[in-house]
């Protein structure tokens, strides 16, 4: 297994650096927030969508791309598609919140609705790939996109030098694994701790057999995370340079979307408030000055305020 270098994670920060935000690190009650909600496209994604894109081809280009996508990276996609002058195809679960539908429809993508599971529209987007001759941008697992993901991770530590901590979502395992690698590589002191919903463990039940396993369903209101299976080459990278993976409550995840607000006037949606809810709950043994990506805020406005409400 080759792992990410710096030296890639440097090259794909130069490539993105007009795509991608260099979003704030805020502090706010003694926790650093570094918030990728305000990305153009309202969340990480763009940055390994971009990186991966503008590296195709010209005839890759020309004939389009697609996904699968929960919503963030089929926005991604689309958005970088059509910076680059391409088509997009987006595949996403019939369950996909209707904020991120129109999101992707509205940076002109195509979208197809497929099935409930990561594993059904990647199986669907498989088929439209070889059909009409697309080049697939997947949503974690390719070297391209955990390395333009990454550069998160570079942002962090130059933000916060003497950072101790640092709090990571985890569905497929694109952004902690790149995140980790970045920040381990630079200053293996830093500790990383990968959240997930306790309806969505399967990195953590993935660790726990000592490779990637399928979870049989999943739930949770962080549609983001709800993965059923991390990725071979994110979950690599989990293994070699995350310190600890824990769990969060839906009711925990909930009153973190609400604390944002309240305290940082931040939108988070609850895939991006999970490592606030952890950091709230005192898991993963932080250290030191301590980082909490806030992933997205893409939901909808009457979810939104139901969560504020409490």
């Amino acid at each position: 297994m080759e792992f990410v270098t710096l030296e890639e994670i440097r090259a794909a920060r130069t490539r993105i650096e007009n795509a991608a935000v260099y979003t704030p690190l805020l502090e706010v009650g003694g926790l650093l927030l570094k918030c990728e909600n305000l990305q153009p496209m309202g969340a990480f994604k763009i940055r390994g969508a971009f990186n991966m894109i503008a590296q195709l081809p010209a005839d890759a280009l020309k004939r389009g791309v697609i996904t699968y996508s929960s919503g963030n990276h089929g926005q991604a996609v689309a958005l970088a598609a059509k910076t680059l002058g391409a088509s997009a195809v987006i595949v996403m679960p019939t369950t996909a919140p209707a904020v991120k539908i129109d999101g992707c429809k509205g940076y002109g993508a195509e979208v197809i609705m497929a099935g409930t599971t990561s594993l059904e529209r990647q199986a669907r987007a498989e088929k439209e790939a070889r059909d009409r001759g697309l080049t697939m941008v997947p949503p974690f697992d390719h070297r391209l996109i955990i390395v333009g993901q990454a550069t998160t991770g570079l942002e962090i530590l130059e933000q916060c030098p003497d950072v101790g901590t640092v709090f990571v979502p985890a569905g497929g395992g694109g952004l902690v694994s790149g995140v980790s690698a970045a920040i381990k590589q630079s200053n293996p002191a830093v500790r990383i701790v990968a959240v997930e919903p306790a309806g969505a463990p399967k990195v953590t039940r993935s660790l726990e057999a000592g490779h990637p396993v399928t979870l049989e369903s999943s739930a949770s209101i962080a549609d983001g995370l709800m993965n059923l299976r991390p990725g071979d080459l994110t979950f690599a990278h989990i293994q070699k340079f995350v310190d600890e993976v824990v769990t969060v409550s839906e009711a925990d995840i909930a009153a973190a979307v609400a604390w944002l607000f309240r305290n940082a006037r931040i939108v988070a949606e609850p895939s991006g408030a999970i490592t606030t809810a952890a950091v709230s709950l005192g898991l993963g043994h932080p250290v030191g000055k301590v980082v909490a990506i806030v992933t997205g805020g893409n939901l909808a406005p009457e979810k939104f305020a139901k969560y504020i409400a409490g």
